[in-house]
């Protein structure tokens, strides 16, 4: 590991760390009440007036990037993919995982969710092949060779076994499916949102990304009041829509996208990995979740899957 990169490394740890609380945190919210739709509008509202703090108040050492706080793109297709990453990696994302921790314990989400590494190298090899354009050059190289295919069958094999675990309801099969669909509108947007960092920088891109994602959950908001008003002057419901919003969104967003310029979107998405360890930590002590054998077993294997997978990435720039 290069030395000058070593910090970009830490700061990836730090924000996965916060992410992997972000599980029994939002479970602690849909327990108290609120719509998982909701939760997101609050999250990503109160993250979305953060960022423009910081960006009428922050230098713009680049010229070529332009201010952070201007409006626009350079180009409507960069527009258009700043609205696909703000869907994909924003209202989609999290309304799939919001909604499968009301079905699912956090623990059993945030292991499926963590397959997201695998899914991006498979995107990667894909798009590799068939576009040959900015996006395809800052990608990082991946051999598909049989590390990445054995990974692929362990990772796929331990989700089964948590899809099919009889030790459970019924009802969380439901919750497993969309934790897996949050993992591949995450593998999606890991894919683009370097580039687009690299080239208007993190302040810019992450706001873009907070607009469009609040704009992509308005169809999904609850007709009425998504929970009573009497829910909110609860420590436990402010404090951590506040940690949601200003600490693990406003926060590791702009962090997480500069860390993925950095880093490449494989060596980046990687430390997805280490999710579900401070999420099963987290939820032991605050949810009193425990996973069952057959989960146990199948979180194992997905991890092993992933990290094995993911010893064929080389980067593809210096």
């Amino acid at each position: 590991m290069s030395t000058s990169r070593l910090p970009w490394h830490l700061l990836a740890f730090a924000v996965v760390a916060v992410w992997g609380v972000t599980f029994v945190s939002t479970k602690v919210l849909i327990s108290a009440g609120l719509h998982p739709a909701g939760i997101f509008l609050i999250r990503f509202s109160l993250a979305y007036a953060g960022i423009w703090v910081l960006a009428l108040l922050s230098r713009h050492p680049r010229p070529d990037r332009g201010s952070p706080a201007r409006l626009w793109s350079h180009y409507r297709r960069d527009e258009l993919m700043f609205a696909f990453l703000g869907l994909i990696g924003g209202s989609f994302y999290f309304l799939t995982e919001n909604t499968a921790l009301a079905h699912t314990q956090a623990s059993n989400t945030s292991f499926l969710v963590c397959s997201s590494p695998l899914w991006t190298i498979l995107f990667s090899l894909i798009y590799r092949r068939v576009r040959h354009d900015r996006f395809a050059d800052a990608m990082e190289r991946v051999d598909s060779g049989w590390l990445l295919a054995l990974g692929t069958l362990l990772a796929l094999g331990g989700m089964a076994l948590m899809l099919f675990d009889g030790q459970r309801v019924q009802v969380s099969l439901r919750g497993d499916l969309l934790a897996i669909g949050a993992a591949l509108c995450w593998a999606l947007y890991s894919l683009f949102i370097g580039r687009m960092t690299d080239e208007y920088g993190p302040l810019f891109a992450t706001r873009k990304v907070f607009f469009y994602g609040l704009l992509g959950i308005l169809p999904f908001l609850p007709y009425g009041e998504f929970a009573q008003p009497a829910v909110f002057c609860r420590p436990e419901v402010w404090g951590n829509l506040l940690f949601l919003g200003l600490c693990a969104s406003l926060a590791c967003f702009v962090a997480w996208n500069e860390v993925t310029a950095r880093l490449g979107n494989i060596s980046a998405v990687n430390y997805v990995y280490l999710n579900p360890v401070f999420t099963l930590i987290s939820a032991t002590i605050i949810l009193g979740e425990h996973l069952t054998p057959t989960a146990a077993i199948g979180s194992a294997m997905i991890l092993g899957g992933v990290i094995l997978a993911s010893q064929r990435g080389r980067p593809a720039r210096n």
